[in-house]
């Protein structure tokens, strides 16, 4: 029973982790162009780099919990145990999901983006006056 239950909890987990990750990675492009002032090179490649490390640490967090918790003696323990399992996965999903939404934001209001986006800006600028 304990291993068709670690299978399930496995397949469950592994399957929204990856559900949650493509659909944050494909709806938040539109966020992190809009947030990195139409830098799509910048945005694409920070947003390739969150879902690596939304996967590892997701993939991570799956394997350490899969030894933790009271072990199922039957169908009903077999349920709670999975639904604490997953449960927590999707609690640390959201989380996860909302404190990188919460940086994002923090940075574009920093002094370092308004820096870096002027620098962009000129290296822009001097692009243009080059070609007259």
């Amino acid at each position: 029973m304990m291993i068709a239950t670690y299978l399930v909890y496995l397949a469950l987990s592994l399957g929204i982790t990856y559900w949650v990750g493509q659909t944050l990675h494909r709806n938040g492009r539109v966020f992190l162009v809009e947030n990195f002032q139409g830098q799509e090179a910048l945005a694409d490649s920070i947003n390739h780099l969150l879902l690596v490390g939304f996967y590892l640490v997701n993939i991570g967090f799956v394997s350490l919990a899969l030894r933790y918790g009271t072990k199922p003696t039957d169908l009903v323990g077999a349920f709670e145990f999975l639904s604490t399992k997953v449960g927590l996965v999707v609690v640390i999903l959201g989380f996860m999901h909302f404190t990188n939404m919460r940086l994002l934001v923090r940075y574009r209001t920093s002094r370092l983006f308004k820096v870096l986006a002027a620098t962009s800006d000129d290296d822009h600028l001097d692009g243009i006056g080059a070609e007259a």
